[in-house]
C-alpha cells in the first residue's frame, strides 16, 4: 500500500515549537536568503559528483555518502516533495542495488553505519520500491543492537549500544543514527497492524541504559568512570569509559573521561529519539554542558576534528531540541542559527563546496562534509 512517510525533516518540525510572527522572525528574511543560495551552491557540486551510471555520490563503497546526499537533496526546501528529481532517482536507485539479503544497504563493512543512514534517506521518499526497502533495512538496524548474553540484561556496558557492525564495541554515534533512523521509519507499517506485528522490535530500555552510560553523570551513569566535575558533567564521550577526547587529571588520584561536544549532540539526539521527556535530568545535564561549551569555530573537547559532523549535529538536535538560542553561563545568549550560518558562509568553497583541512573521520573528503554542511543549513533554515 502507498502511502507518504513522515520525512525527517517533518519530524523535525512537528518536535519544534512554532516560531512567533516577531519583529526577530521578519528580520531573519535576508539570512534566509543567504541561506538559500549556500544550500544551493552546496546541492550543485553533490550533484556534480555524482556518477552518472551507478548514481553514487563519494566513494562507492560507502553508500552512507549517497544516502547523506539523497537527503540533502530532498531537504532543500525548494525541492517539490512530491517529485523525485532524476539525480535523486538515481541517489536511491544506488542505495536499492546495494541492499542486501539481511536488508542492510552497505557493500563490504560497515554495515550499521551505512544502513541506519540509508534508512533515513528511504524515508524521506514515498510509495515502493522505497518503503519495503526501508522495512527491510529496518531489520538489519534493530538487528545490530548488542546484547552479550542474549538474554535483554544489562550484563555489559556495551549492551543495548550498536556499533559499526554485529560485534562490540557499540558506540554512541551508530547508536544515535540507529536510533534516528528506527524513529524516522517507525510509521512505515503503521497501515499493516498484523505485518507490524511480526517485525523484530528494538530494545528500547537497553538502548537508553546504554546511551545513559555515555554520559557523565553519576545521578543516572551506573559505572564508575562516570565524573561530575565541572568540566565534563552532563557531556557523552564516544561509549562507556571512552572518549576521543581523551581523559583528564582532577587530582587528588582522580580521573574523568573528557566530554566533547559532536558527541554530546549526539546523545541529545538518542534521548529526544527514544521518547525521553524533555524534563528528564539526562537531557537537562547535557543541555546545560552543550551551553556551557557553545561554540560554532571548534568541535569542543575535539578542536577542527569531526567539525562537520559537529555542524551537522548541532543543528539537528537543537532544532529538535527546541532551542531557538543558546544561554551561555554568564546570561549572555547566543543565536546559533545566526552563527553557525556565518560561519558555513566562511567556509564554503566558491564551487560550493565545504572539506575539513583536519582528515580525521573522511572529513578532508568534500562530498562527506559538503553533504553534513548542506544538511545542517537546511536545519537551520526551517527554523528562521
Amino acid at each position: 500500500m502507498k502511502r507518504r512517510l513522515f520525512s525527517s525533516l517533518t519530524a523535525a518540525l512537528a518536535l519544534c515549537p512554532l516560531l512567533p510572527q516577531s519583529a526577530t522572525a521578519q528580520g531573519d528574511v535576508s539570512l534566509k536568503i543567504e541561506v538559500q543560495a549556500a544550500i544551493n551552491k552546496g546541492l550543485r557540486y553533490l550533484i556534480s559528483q555524482q556518477n552518472a551510471e551507478t548514481g553514487a555520490v563519494g566513494d562507492p563503497d560507502y553508500p552512507a555518502m549517497t544516502a547523506l546526499t539523497a537527503m540533502a537533496l530532498r531537504g532543500n526546501p525548494e525541492t517539490d516533495p512530491d517529485t523525485l528529481s532524476p539525480e535523486a532517482k538515481k541517489a536511491y536507485g544506488y542505495l536499492l542495488a546495494n541492499q542486501k539479503e539481511d536488508g542492510g544497504i552497505y557493500t563490504k563493512s560497515l554495515p550499521n553505519y551505512n544502513t541506519s543512514l540509508a534508512l533515513t534517506a528511504l524515508t524521506m521518499v514515498s510509495g515502493e520500491p522505497w518503503r519495503e526497502a526501508a522495512i527491510k533495512a529496518r531489520r538489519l538496524v534493530i538487528a545490530g543492537q548488542y546484547d552479550d548474553n542474549r538474554d535483554g540484561q544489562m550484563n555489559s556496558p556495551m549492551d543495548g549500544g550498536i556499533g559499526y557492525g554485529s560485534k562490540p564495541p557499540t558506540d554512541m554515534s551508530n547508536t544515535h543514527l540507529a536510533l534516528e533512523a528506527l524513529y524516522l521509519s517507525k510509521k512505515l507499517l503503521a497501515d499493516d497492524p498484523e505485518r507490524d506485528k511480526q517485525e523484530p522490535r528494538l530494545n528500547y530500555a537497553a538502548a537508553i541504559q546504554f546511551v545513559s552510560r555515555c554520559q557523565n553523570l553519576t545521578a543516572t551513569n551506573d559505572q564508575s568512570w562516570a565524573s561530575d566535575d565541572k568540566n565534563n558533567k552532563g557531556g557523552f564521550v564516544y561509549r562507556p569509559g571512552d572518549s576521543k577526547a581523551g581523559t583528564e587529571d582532577l587530582g587528588n588520584g582522580k580521573t574523568a573521561v573528557r566530554s566533547y561536544a559532536s558527541i554530546g549532540y549526539a546523545g541529545l539526539l538518542a534521548f529526544i529519539y527514544a521518547d525521553l521527556k524533555p524534563s528528564d535530568p539526562r537531557i537537562t545535564a547535557v543541555k546545560e554542558w552543550l551551553s556551557a561549551h557553545y561554540s560554532v569555530t571548534e568541535n569542543p573537547g575535539m578542536g577542527a576534528e569531526g567539525l562537520f559532523y559537529y555542524y551537522h549535529t548541532m543543528a539537528k538536535a537543537l532544532n529538535l531540541a527546541g532551542m531557538q538560542e543558546i544561554t551561555r553561563p554568564d546570561g549572555s545568549k547566543a543565536n546559533w542559527r545566526l552563527d553557525l550560518s556565518k560561519q558555513l558562509f566562511n567556509l564554503q568553497s566558491t564551487d560550493g563546496s565545504w572539506s575539513n583541512a583536519n582528515g580525521r573521520w573522511m572529513e578532508k573528503d568534500p562530498v562527506l562534509s559538503t553533504a553534513y554542511a548542506v544538511l545542517a543549513l537546511e536545519h537551520i533554515i526551517r527554523g528562521l
